[in-house]
Parts: C-alpha cells; sequence; structure tokens
C-alpha cells in the first residue's frame, strides 16, 4: 500500500521542484535533450525571460545634421504614388491574415505541447515524436478550451473598451474634447483600471488552466469541461493555499523574467549584431523601401525572430523544467493519481530463484535370483 503523500505549500514546493530540474537536466546532460527541450518550451508558451526591447537600434543611426535639419524644415510630405499605396495595403493586409492564422495554428500546436511538456516532466524524459502521438487527442480538447477562452477574452475587452468609447461619442464628448476634459479623463482612468484587473483575471485562469487543469485532463482523460469541476473542487477546499500559490508563482516569475533576462543578452548580441551591421550595410548601397525589399525584410526577420527565440528558449531550458515541476510538487499532495505518477512507488525486488530439489536416486534393484535346477 503506497503512503498517501503530505501536501506541500507553495513555499515547501519550491526546494523538490529545484532538485527536479537539477536531477532531469544536469545529473544526466544530455544535449539532445536540453535541445528538444527549448523546442518544447518555446512551442508550449514556457518561456520566462524579460521583455527585450530592440525598437531603439535606429536612434543610434543618426543622419548628418543638414540632412536631419532639412527633414524637419520640409513643408510637405513627399507625393505617395496610389498604386504603390494599394500595394502597400495589399501587402500589410496579407501579412495580417497571414499573423491571425498562424497565431490560432500556434495555439493548437501549443495546446498539444503543453502535454508533452507535462509528460516529459514527469517522465524525466522528452520525446517529441512519441509525445505527440500520446498527446494530440488530448491537446485537441484543451485547445477548444484555449479558443474559447481566447474568444471570449476578445469579445470581453472589446465590450469594456467598445460600449465606454460609444457612450462618450452619443454624448458628444469625443466632438467637443476640450469642453469634458475632466469627464474623459476620468473615464480613461477608470477603464484602464478595470482592463487592468480583468488582465490580471484572465493571467490567473490561464495559469490555473497551464498548472492544474492539464494535468487532470492528462491523468483521467477527460474534456475541459469535467477537468475545471475537478480543479475548482480542490480550489475550494484550499482557497488559501491556492491564493499563496499565485502569489509566489508571480515572485518567481518576476524572478525568472530578471535571471533568464541576463542569460538572453548572449543570443541576443549573437543574432542582433549581425542583423543590424546587415541594415546599415543595405541603407549604405540605398536601397528605398519597396514592396519586394520590404517582403524581403520581413522574411528575414522572421528567420532573425527565430532563431533568436530559440537560443533563448536553450539558455532557459531550467525555467521550462522548473515552473511545470513547481506546480505539479504543489498539485501531487492534494492529487493523489499524480502523486502516483510524480513519485512511483519502487518495483518490489525480484526474489532469488530458488534451485529445484534435487531428484532422489532410484534404489538398487536387487540381484535377481538364480535359476533352481
Amino acid at each position: 500500500m503506497s503512503e498517501v503523500p503530505v501536501p506541500l505549500s507553495a513555499v515547501d514546493s519550491i526546494q523538490p521542484a529545484i532538485a527536479h530540474t537539477k536531477e532531469q537536466l544536469f545529473t544526466r546532460f544530455r544535449w539532445g535533450q536540453w535541445l528538444r527541450l527549448a523546442l518544447v518550451g518555446i512551442l508550449a508558451a514556457e518561456l520566462h525571460v524579460g521583455g527585450c526591447n530592440f525598437g531603439n537600434v535606429g536612434q543610434f543611426i543618426q543622419r548628418p545634421k543638414s540632412q536631419r535639419d532639412e527633414f524637419l524644415a520640409a513643408p510637405s510630405f513627399p507625393h505617395i504614388d496610389p498604386a504603390r499605396l494599394a500595394q502597400f495595403a495589399g501587402l500589410i493586409a496579407t501579412i495580417v491574415l497571414l499573423a491571425v492564422i498562424l497565431f490560432f495554428v500556434f495555439l493548437y500546436i501549443s495546446s498539444v505541447f503543453r502535454f508533452i511538456l507535462f509528460d516529459s516532466v514527469v517522465r524525466r524524459e522528452c520525446s517529441i515524436g512519441d509525445g505527440w502521438d500520446r498527446w494530440h487527442r488530448v491537446g485537441r480538447r484543451f485547445f477548444l478550451w484555449q479558443l474559447v477562452f481566447v474568444i471570449s477574452a476578445w469579445l470581453f475587452f472589446g465590450l469594456i473598451i467598445g460600449v465606454p468609447l460609444l457612450l462618450m461619442g452619443a454624448s458628444g464628448w469625443i466632438k467637443d474634447p476640450p469642453t469634458h476634459l475632466a469627464g474623459i479623463a476620468g473615464s480613461l482612468f477608470l477603464l484602464l483600471g478595470v482592463g487592468l484587473l480583468c488582465a490580471l483575471l484572465f493571467a490567473v485562469i490561464q495559469v490555473l488552466a497551464k498548472d492544474f487543469l492539464v494535468p487532470v485532463m492528462a491523468i483521467e482523460d477527460v474534456d475541459f469541461a469535467d477537468g475545471w469541476s475537478r480543479v475548482l473542487a480542490f480550489m475550494r477546499a484550499e482557497p488559501g493555499n491556492f491564493a499563496v500559490y499565485i502569489l509566489m508563482k508571480i515572485v518567481l516569475a518576476i524572478a525568472a523574467a530578471i535571471v533568464f533576462g541576463i542569460a538572453a543578452i548572449i543570443p541576443a548580441l549573437i543574432v542582433g549584431i549581425p542583423c543590424v551591421l546587415i541594415v546599415i550595410a543595405v541603407m549604405a548601397a540605398g536601397a528605398t523601401w519597396t514592396v519586394t525589399t520590404v517582403s524581403m525584410a520581413v522574411i528575414f526577420g522572421m528567420i532573425a525572430f527565430i532563431v533568436l527565440m530559440y537560443l533563448i528558449a536553450l539558455v532557459s531550458v531550467p525555467g521550462t523544467i522548473f515552473f511545470p515541476a513547481y506546480a505539479l510538487y504543489f498539485f501531487a499532495g492534494r492529487y493523489p493519481n499524480l502523486a502516483a505518477l510524480l513519485n512511483p512507488a519502487p518495483a518490489p525486488p525480484i526474489a532469488p530463484a530458488v534451485p529445484p530439489p534435487p531428484v532422489p536416486e532410484t534404489p538398487p534393484l536387487p540381484p535377481t535370483p538364480e535359476p533352481i535346477g
């Protein structure tokens, strides 16, 4: 009979998660595992790196003073060819459409890879091909949840932003802003506060789905509705512990963003310096912005972005393992089915083979009597 695990607090779950990460990544260091886990971390959306801002690169490339003054003093904008404008508009529309399609494709892939990451942490072994075959059916159910969640969030934010704007337009505030400046400022401030609170709520729901809904769906093979009912039952039993868990998750995420953000400087330099040199060389060659050059810049930028993301994911593999492990060790003491997977009982020792009993020797037959006569 297996021993019932003791539920760990949000603070006490940190140490076993660190030990798990060390055991899986460093005790048996294997480059193949790191390379696969980096890809899984990207596709499962499990990266904990601070934001990087490359928008100020152009500030280091200054025009000569005479050209800058001439540009600032220009009284009018240059003439734009309507045909070229239509080409750019079509290009922008195509990019937006492709971005929307790629978003939903990535949402589906990340739904399946969320279970592959769960399986990799539990078994301490990452196998992408076998994991896809094993988890794509459950991943489709989680994709439906993500689809409902994303569309609901979009509609909700559209309502809380669109309705106040419609009301301000109907009341005439937008037509005469100076007259209603105080009301507009107060409404925008209130709208910003409500939007931040709702964004925080949606972020918490997403964390609960990744950390607790995924294990329940994976272990019990249920859809997201039944999975949420089980997760909410666990949360109702210990609301305080789960609230502390969310707070600790925020603190740990901030710390990880700082640590891995510093580690990401090296990949950023590896990718960023060649990109900046190429841009400077192209600008020095006198290239102009046409549909062809914009398309090439978009393709080149996407390739550079993919390479950068993979290198960042490679140095962030410890965070990719630690955070799911942290959630699992916190949840395992409250969910025995997960505890049985995370800490399987050792196999019983094999009893030594008992040699067969020796075959008794047959007693010798008495001598045959000699015949009489």
